[in-house]
């Protein structure tokens, strides 16, 4: 496989480090767009502290960052999503051993239209109307009006992530019922967890999956039960560390062996209280409390 074009983001510029003659090139992190925003929090705050190390950031999705680990193009690979036996099996084949690094959570937002009055939803709600030969397609069935005397259609509009994604795996996994589990052709297949939240906000009658750290003032965030008789669960930072928002996950960085060197200073750093702290502010829940 080709070596990606890694644009290093306005954090990341490349710089020399000391006694390295010619330069050292700088880490090279790839992946999921999940993380894409706090990866390049991280970049930017370590190289704050340590201005001879630069860490060029690009998202692409955790398959993305995950084919080019397997590959030996990159020094970090984020995920969020746990590596595939096919993947694992597919790096050893090109000498490789992946190691997995658990920097953090990320809780998967319901995110509807700030105008659309829906109050929470359930687990088998969203299986009905992401999963393929679901029930629900009109808003009108859960008793939700949207847009009226606005022109809208009373058409649930799906927004959902591309195959590549971790997000859509996830979601595959925790909503759909796992490998068995299919999305209905109607689903509008967004590149990012931005471009998902974008359409929930121009879109009345969209309704969509991603980051939580990825809200805006278009958009709203739905309360979440694992069934009808359970409670409604916002997901914030303390419902995803105690397990009660349903729709949970670990965040990853992946590399090839034991990380050494300046990869593994960073990955150290990433874990550490100053790490995990930038990792809260982007909107994030830590790995502990803090």
């Amino acid at each position: 496989m080709p070596r990606p074009s890694l644009l290093a983001l306005p954090f990341a510029a490349t710089l020399l480090l000391p006694g390295c003659g010619q330069g050292h090139p700088e880490l090279q992190n790839l992946g999921s767009d999940t993380m894409l925003e706090v990866a390049g929090a991280w970049a930017q705050a370590y190289h704050d502290v340590h201005p001879q190390i630069v860490v060029s950031v690009s998202g692409g999705g955790s398959g993305t960052g995950i084919a080019n680990l397997i590959a030996g193009d990159v020094d970090i690979a984020n995920s969020s999503r746990h590596l595939k036996d096919s993947e694992v099996e597919a790096a050893k084949k090109h000498g490789h051993t992946p190691v997995q690094h658990h920097v953090g959570y990320d809780g998967i937002a319901i995110y509807v239209h700030k105008d659309n009055p829906i109050v929470s939803i359930t687990l088998e709600q969203l299986r009905e109307m992401f999963g393929d030969g679901g029930s629900i397609s009109r808003w009108s069935q859960l008793g939700v009006e949207i847009g009226a005397g606005n022109g809208d259609d009373d058409r649930i509009v799906l927004a959902s992530r591309q195959n590549n994604s971790g997000t859509y795996e996830y979601f595959r996994e925790a909503v759909l019922g796992g490998d068995s589990g299919r999305f209905k052709s109607e689903c509008n297949n967004l590149n990012g967890s931005k471009d998902v939240v974008d359409f929930c906000g121009k879109t009345r009658s969209a309704i969509g999956y991603s980051g939580l750290a990825y809200a805006t003032k278009a958009v709203r965030v739905v309360p979440v039960a694992k069934t009808a008789a359970a409670p409604a669960v916002v997901p914030d930072a303390a419902t995803v560390l105690d397990g009660s928002y349903p729709i949970s996950r670990p965040l990853f960085m992946y590399t090839n062996g034991e990380p050494t060197g300046e990869v593994k200073l960073y990955l150290d750093w990433i874990k550490s209280d100053a790490g995990q702290r930038v990792l809260q502010k982007c909107g994030y829940p830590p790995l502990r409390p803090l």
